[in-house]
């Protein structure tokens, strides 16, 4: 009998199923007792897997660190949802701030400005993905329909192309403001002046070809439960973690992506912030002692006067400290997220299934807040955004005069 049943069930797995209702049984010779053993052999080699997976993975990152990731994942939705509404008016505010003609005119604004685009559309993509999965349905909720698995794999690289896009213009505005410190008229300063408009550019085009493996890693499959005889097709984001593929996506993603970038933000902060304090030393050694005779009258004078360093060195002081400010804030949110992928490519199976689901929300979460604050930092540490900000939205009390003076400082200092 059991030959048999082999040659029809060999038979029908080349042809549609049709219906397992008795006559259909009895047509293939199965008894409601064969169906009974076949589910609770099934049953058991599940639960083998199962359990080798649990003994291979013991002990991988338990702690009470975890039961907060946990705790917190329960409210992300609300607190994503108030970050992403504030971050989408703050970054419109910083565009229509930016494109101003006053601020247009230098290419760090520029490159602020289309920093501001891309985090804009992160955030405008973020909202109805954590109102649908994180607010819409309950805990442990899921939905498995085809609809919804292809809005996440689209999710997930919209929003991976664009965070590749910040990440790049990020290190761009490293890099210019480096060189217009250390050489603001060398040969280097002038081509980058020249072609500040390809160095925008370039992030939008490598971006999509860095994410290139990811788009062949992740895929819609289609599944059934096999404890359901007339079970329906369930849907969902599928990755194969025993493929080089993925493995090669795993460094890609944490070292390409996320540690290199971090790595040159760290040398060109600590760099900026040298520069900075040299540049203030050295200014105050020139006036103190360069005339001391000079200095001795202003000292009796106006000490404090004497000492103040000039308009447009102040203006370059903020400029600078405004920019190592957005960058320390980009390390605190993309090293963790890079380490965490280098740790998973590592690894590989136990550190990924156990691991780094935990932390998904909370990386959410760092890298919507970077998106979002940029508007405040602007307004706390740049007195042209401020003067900008108040031309364009409070025009019956502002006056002429500052934001001309402030025009003709900007054109040049910067």
């Amino acid at each position: 009998m059991m030959q048999d049943t082999g040659s029809q069930m060999g038979h029908t797995h080349l042809n549609p199923r049709p219906p397992l209702n008795d006559t259909v049984l009895k047509n293939y010779h199965l008894t409601s007792t064969d169906i009974e053993k076949f589910v609770k052999l099934w049953q058991e080699f599940q639960m083998k897997n199962m359990t080798a997976q649990v003994d291979e993975c013991q002990g991988y990152c338990q702690g009470e660190i975890y039961n907060w990731l946990r705790a917190y994942n329960s409210i992300h939705g609300y607190v994503s949802l108030m970050i992403c509404i504030f971050g989408t008016i703050a970054n419109i505010l910083n565009i229509m701030v930016l494109t101003r003609k006053e601020m247009a005119k230098t290419p760090i604004n520029n490159i602020l400005k289309w920093l501001a685009v891309a985090d804009m559309f992160v955030m405008l993509e973020y909202i109805p993905y954590t109102s649908y999965q994180y607010i819409y349905m309950g805990p442990g909720e899921k939905d498995l329909s085809y609809t919804w698995a292809v809005c996440l794999l689209v999710h997930m690289h919209f929003t991976q192309i664009l965070h590749t896009i910040s990440i790049g213009l990020t290190v761009t505005l490293a890099v210019w403001r480096y060189v217009a410190i250390r050489h603001p008229n060398g040969g280097c300063a002038n081509f980058l002046l020249a072609h500040s408009r390809e160095a925008i550019l370039l992030p939008f085009i490598l971006s999509p070809i860095l994410c290139l493996p990811t788009y062949f890693v992740f895929q819609v499959r289609e599944t059934y439960d096999v404890d359901k005889l007339n079970s329906e097709a369930m849907y969902h984001v599928y990755f194969d973690k025993d493929s080089a593929l993925y493995r090669f996506n795993f460094w890609i993603h944490s070292v390409l992506i996320k540690l290199l970038p971090c790595g040159i933000l760290i040398v060109i902060s600590a760099v900026l912030m040298h520069v900075l304090c040299e540049a203030s030393r050295r200014r105050l050694k020139l006036r103190d002692y360069n005339n001391p005779a000079k200095y001795a009258i202003q000292l009796n004078l106006n000490e404090s006067k004497s000492k103040k360093p000039p308009r447009c060195d102040r203006r370059n002081d903020r400029t600078t400290l405004l920019l190592v400010a957005v960058l320390v804030l980009f390390l605190i949110t993309e090293f963790p997220q890079g380490l965490l992928g280098l740790l998973s490519g590592v690894m590989e199976k136990c550190f990924f299934a156990h691991c780094y689901p935990p932390f998904g929300e909370l990386m959410d979460l760092l890298a919507l807040i970077n998106a979002a604050v940029g508007f405040v930092l602007y307004g706390l540490m740049s007195k042209q955004f401020r003067t900008t900000f108040r031309s364009l939205f409070m025009k019956r009390h502002f006056g002429s005069t500052e934001m001309t003076r402030l025009t003709r400082v900007t054109t040049t200092c910067v």
